[in-house]
């Protein structure tokens, strides 16, 4: 039923009706905070829904993607540094175009098959990283042979599992290499790090085995280049899934490969985030995304070289639709060359596969046959090829029963990309030397997923009240970036002496942190100062459930962020609301605490800010080098290639010269911090202190 309010003209003398609803939309704005129920209706105009949150950035990633490239030079003039950029993604920076070590090729024995012989081979990508493979030779008739590097994918059994297609290529005078993998090799290294193991540090590491899987690939085809047998001007690569992924990442950073074609091994990022795929994906399937990059990226450093997407229309890993996505866009750059037709996708039906029908592997050597060896062959005359697996896993083995001494494939992730050393600062100008280098750094590598543009804070008061005798409270809200609105309480001491210029401590709140345990925790500071309590993300009234803690960590690696980077921002934007507040205005002296994870947090906002006073630290890990709980509901402290840069015991230590105090026990990779204190002649600047409390109630640093 309507309801309608009804208004008497006196100069007219006439009575006119009209709906309610348009005369509460005609109020004004302010008025509807004056309004009983209105200031509850206003609170709701944030989502703070970090799954929103995820596709949103996700979708913005995916659709911005290549959309500064309208001609050709705007391709040209950017492409060498985005290849650039992905080496780094993937841990290579410092490979690539390095002199290469000796691939010391052992070969152990050799198959005889009809058309081809199957020699089994290691060599060593780097130093002490074996690469156990096949390499199909067809039978010599006087030309050297295109060869092509076959990437394997997830199956158990490896060169076994996928001789079949080794065959098929070499029956068609292809030399052909297939490799193993690090994880599912006849050595058994880790893949599944985030995604099985609780190794969220690889983040932080900008580790990803992805890296590592491009590397031997490279060097296999340096190999595949050395063979006699072998035009090095005609290479291609081609593999399923895991291997699928790699033919997408080889031919993006390595120009040697003439034509690429790429199985069920990618899907845009949109796909993957809104539609949960990610759920299902080997953390090999996306590089460390520092630079907010999507596959068509990747896609577009192949051109305008022949590059087949294949793909199943039933993969329950990547929906048709996001493929297509890729396949479209990466079209555009392919179209800046003259040379679309070089872009092909090709579909078939079936699940995670070469199409119910086995379709997709006749495209494939048809695609070949003409990019390599120039010969055009129709589908019919492909025919039927065969799966059959004619030798089996054992015969096939390379190692036997020994694998090289020394051989790193277990333990690779611990030194692949190399780690940041702290340095010895003699002096408070080499302090301010690094300090500068670490924060750029950060901000280049570590902080890039911070929005590029900041919303206005929006800051608006909540509630105001004076519960007792003792204290008053104010709470606040302010946007943090679209999609969060975040609260922040004040507390006031009402018998605190009045001051000036009074400080003010913010209190992190943790994660599923029990009822007033940061109340607790800094209990003693009210007396000198006013404490506000600030629920970041995740935290508080924006929780999310624990449960699902495990996706949202990966999904953030993805898109360029983590739950700690995200926080990170949520605290920087905090620092600015407070100053933007009339009652302290832009020079108060802010002072930081948190305990557990949450330390991590404010030490890298304090460096990052570069104004907080003290920073207040109980529960530090020791660092951020060591792994989380498999189902990922506990410690988060995980920063995009921190540790390349880093690690919390330095950010607490560069806090220096203001004062830091650390309360209950300290791991001793925190001696550098005291160190550098000490060094610098400011011993007293970082203090221990068991209860915060304590502290408190004995420094006269706030009685003023």
């Amino acid at each position: 039923m309507r309801r309608y309010l009804f208004a008497y003209q006196k100069k007219s003398k006439r009575w006119f009706w009209f709906p309610a609803l348009l005369l509460i939309l005609s109020l004004p704005e302010n008025l509807f905070a004056q309004v009983e129920g209105f200031r509850v209706l206003q609170q709701q105009d944030q989502r703070n829904d970090i799954h929103c949150y995820l596709g949103n950035v996700a979708s913005q990633i995916t659709w911005n993607s290549l959309s500064k490239i309208n001609s050709l030079d705007d391709w040209t003039n950017v492409r060498e540094n985005r290849k650039e950029m992905l080496l780094e993604m993937l841990g290579l920076e410092d490979k690539f175009n390095a002199p290469r070590p000796p691939l010391n090729i052992k070969k152990t024995g050799v198959i005889d098959q009809e058309g081809f012989k199957i020699e089994k081979l290691y060599y060593e990508s780097m130093p002490g990283l074996f690469v156990a493979a096949n390499l199909y030779i067809p039978e010599n008739k006087g030309n050297k042979m295109p060869g092509i590097l076959y990437v394997c994918g997830h199956a158990h059994t490896q060169k076994h599992h996928y001789q079949a297609h080794a065959r098929n290529f070499a029956l068609n005078g292809f030399v052909v290499l297939i490799i193993e993998t690090i994880q599912r090799g006849e050595v058994k290294g880790e893949h599944l790090g985030a995604y099985e193991k609780g190794f969220f540090h690889w983040y932080s590491r900008g580790y990803n085995p992805g890296g590592v899987e491009v590397w031997n690939g490279i060097r296999g085809l340096d190999l595949l280049s050395e063979l006699p047998e072998v035009d090095k001007r005609k290479l291609g690569v081609t593999g399923i899934s895991g291997g699928g992924s790699q033919s997408w990442y080889l031919p993006a950073v390595d120009n040697r490969i003439k034509a690429a074609a790429a199985v069920a091994g990618a899907g845009s990022l949109e796909g993957q985030i809104r539609q949960r795929t990610i759920d299902d994906h080997c953390d090999c399937m996306m590089p460390i995304n520092t630079y907010k990059i999507d596959f068509t990226d990747i896609g577009a450093l192949i051109a305008p070289r022949p590059f087949m997407i294949a793909q199943t229309r039933q993969d329950i890993y990547y929906s048709i639709e996001s493929v297509r996505t890729l396949y479209h866009k990466i079209k555009s750059v392919y179209q800046l060359y003259d040379q679309p037709d070089n872009l092909q996708m090709k579909e078939a039906e079936g699940k995670h596969s070469y199409g119910s029908d086995e379709s997709l592997r006749a495209e494939i050597l048809a695609f070949f046959l003409k990019e390599l060896k120039g010969e055009n062959v129709s589908l019919n005359d492909v025919g039927t090829i065969s799966v059959e697996k004619v030798l089996s896993n054992e015969s096939l083995k390379v190692y036997g029963r020994e694998i090289p001494k020394g051989d790193l494939t277990k333990v690779i992730q611990e030194s692949f990309v190399p780690m940041a050393v702290p340095p010895k600062i003699p002096n408070e100008l080499s302090l301010k030397k690094y300090k500068e280098k670490v924060v750029s750094l950060l901000r280049q590598k570590t902080f890039n997923g911070f929005p590029e543009i900041e919303v206005p804070l929006a800051i608006r008061e909540e509630f105001k009240g004076a519960p007792g005798n003792t204290m008053k409270r104010n709470d606040y809200s302010f946007v943090s970036e679209e999609g969060w609105r975040l609260p922040f309480s004040v507390r006031k001491n009402k018998k605190s002496p009045k001051t000036k210029k009074k400080p003010v401590l913010l209190v992190l709140r943790n994660p599923e942190e029990e009822r007033y345990a940061s109340e607790s925790f800094i209990s003693g500071a009210y007396k000198q100062m006013d404490v506000i309590f600030l629920e970041t993300r995740g935290t508080g009234r924006t929780a999310w459930s624990p449960s699902r803690q495990w996706h949202i960590r990966r999904s953030a690696a993805w898109t360029g962020r983590t739950v700690a980077s995200m926080r990170v921002y949520d605290v920087l934007r905090s620092l600015q609301a407070i100053r933007q507040l009339p009652e302290y205005g832009p020079d108060v002296d802010i002072h930081l605490a948190a305990q557990g994870e949450m330390t991590v947090v404010a030490a890298y906002s304090a460096l990052m800010d570069g104004n907080v006073e003290t920073l207040f630290l109980k529960d530090l890990p020791a660092t951020q080098n060591m792994a989380s709980d498999p189902a990922g509901k506990e410690n988060a402290i995980e920063l995009l290639n921190c540790l390349k840069i880093t690690d919390i015991p330095q950010v607490v230590g560069l806090h220096c010269p203001k004062k830091v105090v650390l309360i209950g026990d300290v791991p001793t990779t925190y001696d550098w911090a005291e160190d550098l204190y000490s060094d610098l002649d400011n011993s007293s600047g970082l203090e221990h202190t068991e209860e915060l409390k304590d502290w408190f109630n004995t420094t006269e640093n706030f009685k003023k």
